[in-house]
């Protein structure tokens, strides 16, 4: 029977070998890299503090989980810092994108409860409940809620992707990063991110419609004719 050259089980790889092992490694981490690569870069010109942001109707806050009904802490400083915007008429409506696909769980209404007991009326914030992710509260907050330019408020991990994946809806986007300390779930959400990209490229790619669409609605119109916009 023919035998077929090669290494047999155990015997060290030879010097072309390492350095096709090492040529094959590194390639796999660029290939990894790169989604999160394209983010900083389209993102780049688009990222400002509370205090530069240009002035824009809407403010867009993604949902990040709910404890006990109540928004979890790093939720609670994306609304802290949206009602400042608010306050400071950087913004005039503020759009909140969560996740209420069960009756029990329900991030829009814990976060437009939030922004009202901080001073934001009502009558100023829109609910998105169907924002089960980035690219489909980027495509709603276009398509359903005819938002064209606005700011958009989350974590400075994850605000690089929200501007890329709203920009590639066609909304003119900047992004402010809510600073954190770095605590277990900043890690872990920057380590996240470096997977989420890669769906992100794919969204940005293919653009699938989100899970949900539906018909185009007026909340966001009539907010901002109700403030004078």
């Amino acid at each position: 029977m023919r035998r077929w050259p090669g290494r047999l089980p155990g015997t060290p790889l030879s010097r072309r070998g390492r350095r096709r092992l090492a040529q094959g490694v590194m390639l796999g981490c660029v290939l990894a890299l790169a989604p999160a690569t394209w983010t900083h870069a389209v993102a780049g010109g688009h990222l400002r503090s509370p205090a530069d942001v240009p002035a824009h109707d809407v403010a867009v806050v993604f949902g990040a989980g709910l404890w006990k009904g109540r928004p979890t802490p790093y939720l609670a400083h994306r609304l802290d810092t949206a009602a400042a915007l608010y306050r400071d008429g950087k913004v005039k409506v503020v759009l909140v994108t969560g996740d209420n696909s069960r009756a029990d769980y329900d991030e829009p209404d814990a976060m437009r409860a939030y922004l009202t007991e901080r001073g934001v009326p009502g009558g100023r914030i829109v609910s998105d409940y169907a924002g089960f992710d980035t690219w489909d509260s980027c495509v709603r907050a276009k398509k359903i809620f005819g938002v064209r330019r606005a700011v958009l408020v989350t974590q400075g991990f994850h605000i690089r992707r929200a501007v890329t994946l709203c920009r590639t809806a066609g909304i003119d986007a900047y992004g402010v990063g809510v600073g954190e300390p770095h605590d277990s779930v900043w890690y872990y959400g920057g380590t996240r991110e470096l997977f989420a990209a890669g769906k992100a490229a794919l969204d940005a790619a293919l653009k699938p419609d989100p899970k949900f669409l539906g018909r185009a609605e007026a909340g966001v119109r009539e907010a901002l004719a109700s403030a004078g916009g």
